[in-house]
């Protein structure tokens, strides 16, 4: 069996093959139909309600459900305890309390304050927002772990309305996946809704009978999903566009074990044929000795995996060979990778210089499957890119901050040139004149 790896050599890429590799997804979500057609059903649901999330159900995922029944019942999450394997549940809750424990160390500092000049204070208070909408995934097979990763850090952040919507399981006329509400039951969250993917991303938004909108909507999904966040968006609701479709990178050298290194590569490329997974090095051997492991492992997925996998390292991703490490620093931050591994001699002069990725694993004993279940850092990140302008979801994602200042008679008169320097420049004479008066009772 041949190598299913695609391998590139950088320096032979002209500009047009480089902007392709670096491209992936981005066509999906803005596609003109795929718009238009969201844009469609997103209308049908800010007018319509759960008349129009039904008809979706009914349309998308083949399931009729009544309009008072998207909300799922006590008798529901009852049962998803007894539906679910104890270690299942026994991981959820490890996982939950690793994802806990690491967002209330990212909001320790949330409020702070420091003298600017003498006499001047500035800083912060840091408030959680009003609502939170969180859509997880479920046509591909069953997700907690989103919800642990969405879900946790709302929780930290103290939102008071957290809404969950989750498409039903295919073919089981309306059921929410028993693991997912395991997760909501051990947050506390019981505002959960079934609904499709885009109607319920729209619901969240706008609000429907059932479904009271919320000022946030976020979670991972498909590039309808994606385009149903945008379209959010455009109507003022502030979303995160995060791709369902995985991808990750592992950045590599000789000490890497071919083994591991064979098995990491295929974590995330079993995600999806739209996934991908990118091998990247500046030496041939590790191409060459990666290869052999490759087809033995590849062969033992089961289907449909293998062929999802063979997708990723052969059309979407695969080996890229460049000079040296300083230009696999330069590549990678282009790519700007959801998930990064760094298996060299010497992982932190690599850490030094990535700037963009979602998450980075250093050390081939931090496998991307640890950073996606249990380890605690954020899961659900940025993809197609998104990682050079934003970060995965943590409880900063669910906060706001409020700019504090006092300044002292003191203070305000060594700035006040200044500022009247710069309000007469822009002709704004009553900026001027609350200085003016402060400084001079009687003017």
């Amino acid at each position: 069996m041949s190598s299913p790896l695609l391998v590139r050599r950088w320096a032979d890429l002209d500009a047009a093959a480089r902007a392709a590799f670096l491209a992936r997804g981005l066509d999906d979500i803005f596609d003109p139909a795929l718009q238009a057609s969201i844009a469609a059903l997103v209308a049908d649901v800010r007018e319509h309600g759960d008349a129009a999330i039904c008809r979706a159900l009914e349309r998308f995922d083949g399931c009729s459900v009544a309009p008072g029944d998207l909300r799922v019942t006590d008798a529901e999450f009852a049962a998803a305890r007894a539906e679910t394997p104890a270690a299942v549940q026994d991981a959820i809750r490890q996982a939950i309390d690793h994802s806990r424990r690491f967002n209330e160390r990212a909001l320790e500092h949330g409020d702070w304050r420091f003298d600017i000049e003498p006499g001047l204070m500035v800083g912060e208070k840091r408030t959680a927002i009003a609502s939170a909408g969180l859509f997880v995934p479920s046509g591909k097979g069953s997700f907690p772990s989103v919800l642990v990763q969405i879900g946790t850090p709302a929780v930290v952040a103290g939102v008071p309305e957290i809404r969950v919507v989750v498409p039903p399981i295919p073919g089981s006329d309306g059921k929410v996946d028993p693991a997912v509400l395991v997760v909501a039951d051990e947050l506390g969250l019981r505002d959960v809704f079934r609904a499709n993917g885009p109607a319920g991303v729209a619901a969240l938004a706008f609000g429907t009978e059932s479904i009271a909108a919320c000022r946030k909507v976020l979670g991972p999904g498909s590039p309808p999903v994606a385009s149903a966040q945008l379209e959010m968006q455009r109507h003022g609701v502030v979303g995160m566009q995060i791709l369902a479709a995985s991808e990750s990178m592992v950045i590599a050298d000789a000490t890497a074990d071919s083994r591991l290194l064979a098995a990491d590569l295929l974590n995330e490329a079993e995600h999806g044929t739209d996934s991908a997974s990118v091998l990247l090095t500046w030496e041939p051997e590790v191409i060459e000795r990666v290869q052999p492991e490759l087809v033995r492992q590849l062969a033992a997925l089961p289907e449909p995996r293998r062929t999802m996998a063979a997708a990723a390292i052969g059309v979407n991703g695969g080996a890229v060979l460049v000079r040296d490490r300083a230009e696999a620093i330069e590549v990678a931050n282009l790519y700007a990778p959801e998930h990064m591994q760094l298996a060299t001699a010497d992982d932190e002069a690599v850490l030094a210089g990535i700037e963009h990725a979602g998450e980075v694993l250093l050390g081939q004993h931090t496998p991307f499957s640890a950073g996606n279940y249990l380890i605690g850092i954020p899961a659900t990140l940025p993809t197609s890119g998104y990682a050079r302008v934003t970060s995965g979801v943590t409880a900063l994602a669910f906060t706001k901050t409020i700019s504090l200042a006092r300044a002292s008679a003191e203070a305000l008169a060594v700035m006040a040139p200044a500022i009247v320097a710069l309000a007469d420049h822009e002709g704004f004479p009553a900026h001027a004149a609350v200085i003016h008066k402060r400084l001079d009772p009687q003017g």
